[in-house]
C-alpha cells in the first residue's frame, strides 16, 4: 500500500527518505538552520563517500564542516557495525529537519523590543552500498588509471637512464686501479707468485745492503778518505779548541828573543 504525503493527502510513490535501508548518522540540535544545511546536502547527494568527502573538503560554507563529521559517523558505522567496506559505500540519502527554535530579543527605539529566531536542526545522512555494476565500473576505471600511471613512470625512468648513460664520458679500464701505485710504477717487483714463496735469508739480504749503504753514506759526509787509505778527519780538528793555540814552549821562546 503506498504512503500518503500526510493527513488525507496524496499518495507518494516508493519509501519515505527516513524509511530507506543503510546505515545512518544523526546529528541532533544542530545550531545551524536546516536551510543553509540543504544547501550543503544537495551537493553530495548521490555521491560516493570519497568524492562527497573532497566536496565538503573543499566548500566554504560553515554548514559543510559539520556535515563532514556527519558524513565520517555514517562511514564508520557501516564499518564497524555491519562491515562494509569503506570504498563501495556512496551517499543514498541525506536531509535536515528543523529542530528547536531558540526565542531571543532585542531591544529597539521607542522601548519595544524584537524577537530573534535561533534555529537548530537534526541532520540525517544516509550510507548505502553501491550496486555491483557500479562497483565493477570504478574497479575498471581505477586498473586503467594505475596501468597509465605505471607506464608513464617506467617511461620517465628509461628516460632518465638513458639521459645519464648519454652525458657520462667512457673511461677506458687500464687495470692499474686493481693495484696500488707502488706496484704499478715498480717494473722490478717480485711477487711471491712469480719467484716462490719469500724465505727469511731474502730479508737479510735486504737489510744487509740497506746497512751497508747507510755507512758508505756516513763515511762520505764525514771523513776524506786518501788512496793509501789514510784518514783526514778535518772536523774533527775544527772541533778541539786547543789545536789553534801554540804550544808554550813557542810562546817562550818569542819572549826571549823580544827581551834580547
Amino acid at each position: 500500500m503506498p504512503v500518503k504525503s500526510g493527513r488525507g493527502g496524496a499518495d507518494v510513490p516508493g519509501v519515505k527518505t527516513n524509511e530507506r535501508e543503510g546505515t545512518r548518522a544523526v546529528l541532533r540540535h544542530s545550531r545551524t538552520s536546516a536551510y543553509k544545511v540543504r544547501q550543503v546536502l544537495d551537493l553530495i547527494r548521490g555521491q560516493d563517500v570519497d568524492r562527497a568527502a573532497e566536496i565538503l573538503a573543499l566548500g566554504d560554507r560553515e554548514a559543510a564542516v559539520t556535515v563532514a563529521k556527519v558524513l565520517a559517523s555514517a562511514v564508520a558505522n557501516a564499518v564497524h557495525n555491519d562491515g562494509l567496506d569503506a570504498e563501495e559505500l556512496f551517499v543514498s540519502a541525506c536531509y535536515a529537519d528543523e529542530g528547536s527554535t531558540l526565542k531571543r530579543w532585542r531591544p529597539r527605539a521607542r522601548g519595544r523590543a524584537t524577537r530573534i529566531r535561533k534555529r537548530t536542526s537534526h541532520i540525517t545522512i544516509i550510507v548505502s552500498r553501491m550496486p555491483e555494476d557500479r562497483i565493477a565500473r570504478r574497479r575498471a576505471q581505477r586498473a586503467a588509471n594505475t596501468s597509465q600511471r605505471s607506464r608513464r613512470v617506467a617511461g620517465s625512468r628509461r628516460r632518465q637512464r638513458s639521459e645519464a648513460a648519454e652525458s657520462t664520458p667512457a673511461v677506458e679500464d687500464t687495470g692499474a686501479e686493481a693495484w696500488p701505485e707502488d706496484a704499478t710504477h715498480a717494473d722490478d717487483l717480485v711477487t711471491e707468485t712469480e719467484a716462490g714463496p719469500l724465505e727469511e735469508s731474502d730479508f737479510d739480504e735486504d737489510t744487509d745492503t740497506d746497512n751497508d749503504a747507510d755507512e758508505s753514506d756516513v763515511d762520505a759526509e764525514g771523513e776524506d778518505i786518501a788512496e793509501d787509505g789514510s784518514v783526514d778527519s778535518t772536523e774533527d780538528d775544527a772541533d778541539d779548541p786547543g789545536a789553534d793555540q801554540p804550544d808554550d814552549d813557542a810562546e817562550g821562546e818569542t819572549a826571549e828573543e823580544k827581551g834580547k
